[in-house]
């Protein structure tokens, strides 16, 4: 198998297990016993266990982000913005792979490079949405970052909520509900002139 296509097998088999066991508890034995290989050869593509964690990681993590851009990207009608960047949270928590738990429910945040992965999500979300808010309002820089972590706050909580205790609520009005409450915040905050 084409190394691309042997790695891509082992983090799908490798989420499987973290998402199931936690990191704690998954076993590189296990890993490799899902995926079909051997320790050696799983080994040959990650050194260690953290290794494919950060790896996993940095799939979740670009995955959100990207969705995140092209939300919004996507339109220029900042409610339909708004509506856009919730929906990437439920979206994302929605999926049956259950990577989100990697990325939100870690049982390993405080090892440094897993919590600089977590919080990297946050981080440039937030500053995709800052450069709106700023760009519109004409708010301060900082400003305009503390509503746009309001925002990723909001929608990343409210997702993980809706999944575990709000199921009788489907997704497109789960997120429409928030997206609404956002929305009735943030568009308080008047366009400039230039907008």
């Amino acid at each position: 198998m084409p190394r691309r296509e042997r790695r891509a097998q082992l983090l799908e088999s490798a989420l499987g297990v973290f998402v199931a066991q936690g990191y704690h508890a998954a076993a590189m034995d296990d890993i490799a016993e899902r995926a079909g290989v051997s320790k050696p050869v799983l080994y040959q593509h990650f050194p260690g266990k953290l290794d494919l964690y950060l790896a996993l990681l940095d799939v979740s993590c670009d995955a959100i982000i990207d969705n995140c851009r092209r939300a919004l990207e996507s339109t220029q009608d900042n409610k339909q913005r708004v509506a856009a960047a919730i929906d990437v949270f439920y979206e994302y928590v929605a999926q049956e792979t259950g990577a989100f738990r990697l990325v939100f429910e870690s049982d390993l945040t405080n090892e440094p490079a897993v919590r600089a992965h977590v919080d990297r999500v946050t981080t440039e979300c937030a500053a995709l949405i800052a450069e709106v808010i700023h760009d519109d309002t004409g708010l301060p820089d900082e400003a305009s970052r503390l509503l746009a972590v309001s925002l990723v706050g909001m929608a990343q909580v409210s997702a993980r909520f809706w999944l575990t205790e709000a199921g009788g609520i489907s997704r497109p009005d789960a997120a429409a509900l928030v997206a609404g409450l956002a929305w009735r915040g943030i568009r308080g905050y008047p366009k400039t002139d230039e907008h």
